[in-house]
């Protein structure tokens, strides 16, 4: 059993029970100072270079057992020797396990985000851009595959820190919703749609790319070709419907969907990532 396993949105800190908690020397509190750092999500964000460099080690090899053990057997001890330091110290960074899998949301949502406007970069047509984002999604999550599935019977719980709708996934996911802001803002349609909707379609976007997320996460086919089929295919209707809603015979239906986002989708989700 894992010495901290990650829990349905309870953030367990160092300092737990058992033999295999954190090691701390003689005389220190049993429970590590959280480094001078800003906190996002939970996260703590190390400021120097050896820092991070020391934070990055501990999350890519993190990653790396996971995949050869799968996420459930891969404990912070064995993390933490795999990484050449001590269990206190990989507390120290990340407070549990699940934290682990928030810093691998928010390096993967930023190396998508980096990804995806290189690509889309001279492309004006929205539904192109929209494509472009999400095959970008599925090219740089491909390497994490195999044990996505673990994260997503942790993720599913609405109460999970690990759900994508939860504060403290906020930074992860404002990421990609300023990324599907710029697939709006770049492309020849904003101009030509009510603002308000402008608004509000970047959330809106994010939540097709969950859906998309969702089905990846269940698709044995190579190389994910039934999700890359359901990207193909889904996306360019997704871009007609947007399309059509400038048109002043279909103002009404926008007017009732945006209410509907804003009273029953917007709500669920977290804005704000926890101090």
């Amino acid at each position: 059993m894992d010495d901290l396993a990650a829990t349905n949105g309870t953030n367990k800190k160092s300092g737990t029970n058992g033999a295999d908690g954190p090691e701390v020397a003689p005389g220190t509190p049993s429970t590590p100072a959280a480094p001078p750092a800003e906190v996002h999500g939970s996260r703590a964000q190390p400021k120097t270079d050896k820092s991070e460099a020391t934070r990055a080690l501990i999350l890519e090899t993190a990653m790396r057992l996971f995949q050869e053990r799968g996420y459930e057997k891969t404990t912070m001890r064995a993390i933490a020797s795999e990484a050449g330091v001590s269990v206190g110290n990989a507390y120290y960074y990340f407070a549990a396990k699940e934290f682990l899998i928030q810093g691998f949301y928010d390096r993967m949502t930023y190396d998508h985000a980096a990804d995806a406007r290189n690509r889309m970069a001279g492309t004006r047509d929205f539904s192109e851009r929209l494509q472009i984002a999400l095959e970008s999604w599925l090219d740089t999550a491909a390497p994490y595959h195999e044990f996505a599935a673990q994260f997503f019977r942790t993720a599913a719980d609405p109460t999970s820190s690990l759900s994508p709708f939860s504060n403290e996934s906020h930074p992860a996911r404002a990421t990609a919703v300023e990324l599907f802001r710029e697939v709006l803002q770049g492309s020849e349609l904003a101009p030509k749609l009510d603002a308000e909707l402008v608004e509000l379609l970047p959330d809106v976007l994010w939540l097709h790319l969950m859906v998309v997320v969702l089905y990846w996460v269940f698709d044995r086919t190579e190389d994910t070709e039934r999700t890359r089929e359901f990207v193909r295919r889904s996306t360019p209707m997704a871009a007609r419907v947007i399309n059509l809603s400038r048109y002043r015979v279909f103002r009404p239906i926008v007017r009732d969907a945006k209410g509907l986002i804003q009273d029953f989708i917007l709500p669920t989700i977290g804005k704000t990532a926890v101090k």
